[in-house]
């Protein structure tokens, strides 16, 4: 399979758009999509865009300067020597996934005129090819993500391990959301729970069942991405 023709995408867009709530967010993910796809995806109406690598993202950004309206969201893992790049390109960032990541972005973000929305990483389920924190891991890190006065820290996000069932996927989704509810009947200076980001192509609709407001998909917008 190639990248889905531009029709295409600007019809799957709108028969998606049609099933989701109001208050989910789609946010379409164009790791090795062209700039073609994801200009025919921007006339369709979408505005948000994830990437999982900075020097693909920041290409692209060059290539979309004209399409002045865009929020770009990083999605991927993000090592901490390249907090300040990605602080410098992304207004979101979805894959904070330990205190020392978030703290240095708070140190980062406090010489920069625009405040990043973050979200926490978790895992629900154990799950070695993933980051993030675990469940008590977070609540013990919570105090002090609490002390980082230069973020604002909006939900969170997760990713379930690859290859369960639907009713195990839907439950990690429920467990997420339940999470972010503890967190939020707690008193915070700077955390809040306002997003769920979670649900991919496979899955998205399980996601939105269970809370999830920002939803991120690639495959079932593009079409299968090129091989190497």
């Amino acid at each position: 399979m190639t990248i889905a023709a531009p029709e295409a995408i600007a019809q799957t867009i709108h028969q998606i758009r049609q099933t989701l709530p109001d208050s989910v967010l789609l946010m379409a993910v164009t790791k090795q999509v062209p700039v073609e796809a994801m200009r025919a995806a921007y006339a369709a109406g979408v505005r948000d865009f994830g990437e999982s690598r900075l020097p693909e993202a920041i290409a692209k950004q060059s290539e979309l300067q004209d399409l002045t309206d865009i929020t770009w969201h990083l999605i991927g893992h993000l090592q901490r020597n390249k907090a300040a790049k990605a602080l410098d390109h992304f207004q979101w960032i979805h894959s904070v996934d330990s205190l020392k990541l978030a703290q240095r972005l708070d140190q980062l973000a406090g010489d920069r005129p625009r405040r990043p929305r973050v979200c926490l990483q978790v895992k629900i389920l154990p799950d070695p090819n993933k980051f993030g924190w675990t469940v008590p891991e977070l609540l013990a890190d919570l105090p002090q993500l609490d002390e980082c006065r230069h973020l604002d820290i909006a939900g969170l996000m997760t990713i379930p391990p690859y290859g369960l069932d639907a009713d195990t996927t839907q439950s990690v989704f429920i467990q997420t959301r339940e999470l972010a509810e503890k967190i939020r009947q707690q008193t915070w200076q700077t955390i809040r729970m306002e997003h769920l980001s979670m649900g991919m192509s496979e899955d998205y609709p399980l996601a939105v069942q269970a809370g999830s407001t920002v939803i991120r998909l690639g495959r079932s917008l593009f079409g299968a991405r090129p091989t190497a």
